[in-house]
């Protein structure tokens, strides 16, 4: 939608799927129709702490009841489900059962802290999948390449990623305590995205879990995959659509070359050659590389790949080595190794 990774949709996300249309078509009824209900909805702090109402904190952390909040953290999942893609439904799920669990303990304890330091009373927070959806911005910072598509007054750049900074603005925005929420996300994505004391081991989904989610949910919510997208971001001028058909264009020129290699290593019993493929990046230090291409022996020796990155990447599917090809032709850039595999 705002990025222009990966194709338009929700093709390989089912996950994301239902959490667009789940808690959405529920926060829409309970606005709409059934008023009465919503309090059992409501993220009540006081009658978590003092009657132990852990259904509550359940109901109040997944089901929003103000629309604003809720179509904006719709928009935001859908512009994260790239993560699932490329991580795969488990690891994402993990990530997200992970974040609003920490979410919810810095949820408490930073209401405990503004208590005992401001005087601040705080009965209720906005309720809502909130957590997690800020928790989504710490990968989505790190990882997330960012392209400038244009310029405001000569100085200001413009990238994929700045509506999606400024959604999250406006959700931020939206309600007197929702701060509490976005730091506890924020905090709880870097915890579990730095692995920080093992807990992306301990906070994840069974692989029995996740095999039973995927025989009886992944069928309903899975989508078909779009044929002939352009990708064209929100609010696009025209030079900007010309510019990402142009993209679209050369991705699909760098694809044909590649088919046309596979096609070649079953003749010639090799993996594919990268070094056709991307010679700018091994040699993107060459000064003269456009002048005179480097003989034999000034080509410098072969790139060290971490190993880190290759289970990463072996973790989705692709085998040891075409993983190994990837990251040594891209210079060890994970993003860039993972977006090209991704597209064979």
């Amino acid at each position: 939608m705002f990025t222009s990774t990966g194709s338009n949709g929700l093709y390989k996300a089912p996950l994301s799927k239902s959490l667009l249309l789940l808690p959405s078509a529920i926060s829409i009824l309970l606005t709409l129709l059934f008023q009465h209900y919503q309090k059992f909805f409501a993220y009540n702090l006081q009658a978590i702490k003092e009657d132990f109402q852990i259904w509550r904190l359940v109901c109040g952390r997944t089901i929003c009841l103000d629309l604003k909040d809720t179509f904006c953290s719709s928009l935001l999942i859908y512009n994260f489900r790239i993560f699932e893609r490329r991580y795969g439904s488990r690891k994402f799920s993990s990530f997200l059962l992970g974040a609003w669990m920490l979410s919810a303990l810095f949820d408490l304890l930073l209401v405990e802290i503004a208590q005992y330091i401001f005087g601040i009373t705080i009965n209720s927070l906005p309720s809502g999948f909130l957590g997690p959806v800020f928790a989504l911005f710490v990968p989505f910072y790190s990882s997330i390449p960012r392209v400038q598509v244009a310029q405001v007054l000569g100085h200001f750049s413009i990238t994929n990623k700045t509506l999606v900074y400024i959604l999250g603005l406006q959700l931020l925005t939206s309600g007197s305590y929702i701060w509490i929420l976005a730091l506890s996300g924020l905090v709880s994505g870097i915890c579990y995205n730095s692995s920080i004391l093992k807990v992306h081991r301990i906070l994840c989904v069974p692989s029995w879990v996740a095999k039973i989610f995927s025989w009886t949910l992944e069928p309903i919510f899975s989508s078909a995959e779009p044929m002939n997208e352009v990708r064209v971001g929100m609010g696009a001028t025209v030079d900007i659509q010309r510019q990402q058909r142009m993209e679209l264009l050369d991705r699909q020129i760098m694809m044909s070359q590649v088919a046309q290699m596979r096609r070649q290593r079953q003749q010639q019993g090799g993996m594919i050659n990268w070094n056709r493929l991307f010679p700018p990046l091994r040699h993107r230090h060459n000064a003269n590389y456009q002048d005179h291409r480097p003989s034999e022996q000034d080509t410098p020796p072969p790139t060290e790949v971490s190993e880190e990155q290759v289970a990463r990447l072996m973790e989705m599917g692709f085998s040891r080595g075409d993983a190994l090809e990837a990251l040594r032709a891209s210079n060890n850039d994970l993003n860039v190794a993972t977006n090209f595999l991704l597209q064979h």
